[in-house]
Formats: structure tokens, sequence, C-alpha cells
């Protein structure tokens, strides 16, 4: 999938690494770049065409749909955490809070624009997902829940789109520095480089891509004796 003369749709385009994508999209010469937000106002990237793009309304992910005919590339970007694990009073509300949009608004949305990426010659799913896919260590319980979901997802997708020629592209990565992990401590990634590489494996051709050291690390670890997803030795 090459990026000059895409139509590409980002949710969660207004901040964090969807405003980064949106950013290197017309940097690379994306022909239109459709930057999905809540509220379109708090959209202010000079080059974008503003939606209104609440995932969680199924009547906004079709109006999108409606008014986006042109997309060639949708990048999943939009989602929430909470730390808290699953003993918490409150676990099953926040989860299906957390479910809600990072597994089933992509499912919506992918759902939505298939059918436009067929009749588009095919073009390319990007989605965001997380380290946390394949390890929960209960802090972030429902968040890693989630993103393991929607790896599975993902991974279903790419099966189900191969015929009409779609590729499909999932994104893990740690901490990155952005306002969903203001709060987490450890090292932190930039929304620059995260981006950079996730372009780079689409324009290649990837499936997948481990967008920086901790990930590839577990990643590796997940065949191990133990695996990385088990208690470790202290």
């Amino acid at each position: 999938m090459k990026i000059e003369n895409a139509v590409v749709l980002v949710t969660g385009a207004n901040r964090g690494i969807g405003l980064e994508f949106t950013r290197q999209l017309l940097a690379r010469g994306a022909r239109k770049v459709y930057a999905g937000a809540r509220n379109p106002a708090s959209v202010t990237l000079a080059g974008v065409q503003a939606l209104r793009l609440d995932v969680n309304d199924a009547d906004d992910i079709t109006a999108a749909a409606a008014l986006a005919p042109d997309v060639t590339l949708v990048i999943n970007n939009a989602g929430i955490a909470q730390p808290g694990g699953f003993l918490a009073q409150d676990s099953e509300e926040v989860a299906r809070r957390i479910f809600e949009t990072n597994f089933f608004a992509m499912l919506r949305m992918s759902k939505a624009f298939a059918p436009i990426l067929k009749a588009n010659g095919g073009g390319a799913l990007l989605n965001v997902l997380s380290v946390a896919s394949w390890v929960n260590r209960g802090d972030l319980a429902a968040y890693s829940a989630s993103k393991a979901a929607a790896w599975s997802l993902t991974n279903s997708l790419r099966n189900e789109l191969a015929a009409q020629k779609t590729q499909v592209l999932g994104l893990h990565m740690g901490y990155v520095d952005t306002d969903l992990a203001r709060e987490m401590d450890g090292a932190k990634s930039t929304p620059e480089d995260i981006v950079t590489r996730a372009l780079d494996g689409l324009e290649s051709g990837l499936d997948e891509v481990l967008a920086d050291d901790l990930t590839n690390y577990v990643k590796q670890g997940m065949t191990a004796a133990r695996p990385i997803y088990l208690p470790q030795a202290s």
C-alpha cells in the first residue's frame, strides 16, 4: 500500500498518535486525509478534512462511510484505557466501556469500510494495537484484554479480506508519549517514531509492525521455555 495519492481516514485524529498519523500522511503525499473526531472543531491541522466521528456511535460510522466513499486506507486508531485489575469493584463496567471503543468500534469501522476499500481496489486497514495484546499484568487488565481481542479481530480480518486484496496491518507498541499514557510510568516512545515505523511497514507490505524494542522483546519471549505472559521469577 503506497501512501502517495491515497485517501485516508484516521479515527481519533485530533490528538496523540492519530494527529501524528495525519501529519505524516500529508507529508508522504496522501491525496486526502479525513480526520475523524467526536468534535470536528478539535481538528485544527491544516490540509485535512475534519469529519464528525464518534466510533461508539453506529450512526456516526454509517454517516462517515457515506461521506467518504473514496477511502483507500482506514487507520483504526481511536482507543481508551483505564488502570485497574479484574477484581476491582467496577471491573465489569470498566471492561464493557473499554471493549466498546477498543474492540467493537474497530469491528464496526472495519465492517462499514470493507466494501468501500473493495470498491476502490482493495486498499488497507491499519489497526493500532499494543504490546498489551500479548501480556496482561493486571494493572491495565481490561485494556489488555480489549487489545488481545482487537489483535484476534485483526488476524481474522486479514484472512477474511484477503480475497478482495485488502492489506491488514497490526501495529504493536509499548507506552507512547501521549495523553493516553500520561499517568503511566516507564520508558515511552515518541508518536513520531511509532507512526514512521507503522507507515514504513504499511508501504513495505507488512502484516505486522513491532514498533519499539519492548514489543520485539515481548514477542520473542512468547515462545520462551516459560513464556513472558506468565509470571516470571523475581
